[in-house]
């Protein structure tokens, strides 16, 4: 339902921003990915003159310890992921071990005092009839 004409409240996009890479792109993606995808982001009415060798990446002190903190933070997210998937495995092992000598002893007890119970009712009640039949008899 457009009729052809341009809101003036609307903007209109006049030219293409490349946002900077961050530091985690640079080393990600090789040089020669990063030159060309900027030439690629740029109008076809600039000229823009592009290096033909691979442009040398320099980077400051500070950029290098961000690098190095970066890195550090993955690997050890990455440690810590995998340390909690050993460890949680390892205690469900163990609790596993653990449980089934107990069930094994719970239940080695329950026998025991089944058994001890039987033998005590059992023992009683042919008492007790062994008692009634000798109160008929006489």
């Amino acid at each position: 339902m457009t009729n052809g004409k341009h809101d003036a409240n609307i903007p209109l996009l006049t030219e293409v921003i490349v946002p900077l890479p961050t530091l985690t792109d640079i080393i990600e993606t090789p040089p020669a990915a990063i030159v060309s995808a900027a030439a690629s982001a740029i109008d076809d009415e600039d000229s823009v003159e592009l290096p033909s060798a691979q442009p040398e990446i320099t980077l400051s002190q500070y950029d290098w310890e961000r690098l190095e903190a970066e890195v550090r933070e993955k690997v050890l997210q990455q440690l810590q992921d995998r340390i909690d998937f050993v460890i949680e495995q390892r205690v469900r092992d163990g609790l596993a071990d653990v449980l089934q000598t107990a069930v094994e002893g719970m239940a080695a007890q329950i026998r025991s005092g089944l058994h001890q119970t039987l033998d005590e009712v059992i023992c009683r009640a042919v008492s007790l009839e062994l008692i009634k039949l000798k109160k008929t008899n006489i």
